[in-house]
């Protein structure tokens, strides 16, 4: 028993040491076991910085979107992406949306966009984690009754530059503001 107590704060110390080490932007996200087993439609992405230079590998560089694509990537640590579609409403583990949504309480994340529809029951939250006045993480957290999407992006991000990754590695495309022709940004 006296061994239990040291043993113990050994594995705490190195928890935070890890949680530390990780880097500025990246949120812990639940493994959500079992839902793509009861989701009509799951995606679940894990691109680390080395999957996402093999990924980049892939790309054509003689072709202006690849290349800027390319150079988007390069300076990021990590993609990842988690989404549910159930054919019930809130058959998702409400709870754990919200934890990670706590997450971006902490320091140096910052809230650019929250809509909320009450009607419809949607909550829709982007956030940036800046790190010496470097945007390092983004956050996209949408919830709607039968569909969750969780979205990080870890790494340096050129904000101005990051619409090129929508529709790619699993980031989906966000509507964008009407161009006076009745559609948004995605053709509806």
């Amino acid at each position: 028993m006296w061994l239990a107590a040291p043993v113990a704060a050994l594995l705490s110390s190195v928890a935070l040491a890890a949680a530390a080490a990780a880097p500025p932007g990246l949120l812990v996200l639940p493994e959500f076991e079992g839902l793509a087993r009861q989701a009509t439609e799951s995606v679940n992405i894990s691109l680390d910085t080395a999957l996402l230079g093999l990924a980049a590998s892939f790309l054509d560089s003689s072709q202006p979107e690849d290349a800027a694509t390319k150079e988007l990537i390069g300076g990021l640590k990590g993609i990842y992406v988690r989404s549910y579609t159930f054919d019930e409403d809130f058959a998702y583990p409400t709870a754990q949306v919200e934890r990670v949504r706590a997450q971006l309480t902490a320091p140096g994340w910052q809230r650019l966009v929250e809509v909320n529809n009450a009607k419809e029951r949607t909550h829709v939250d982007i956030y940036v984690c800046a790190d010496h006045g470097m945007a390092q993480g983004l956050a996209i957290i949408s919830s709607e009754p039968r569909e969750f999407t969780i979205v990080n992006i870890v790494g340096s991000i050129d904000l101005a530059k990051l619409h090129r990754l929508e529709g790619k590695f699993g980031i989906p495309k966000l509507p964008g503001p009407d161009k006076g022709d009745g559609k948004d940004d995605t053709g509806k």
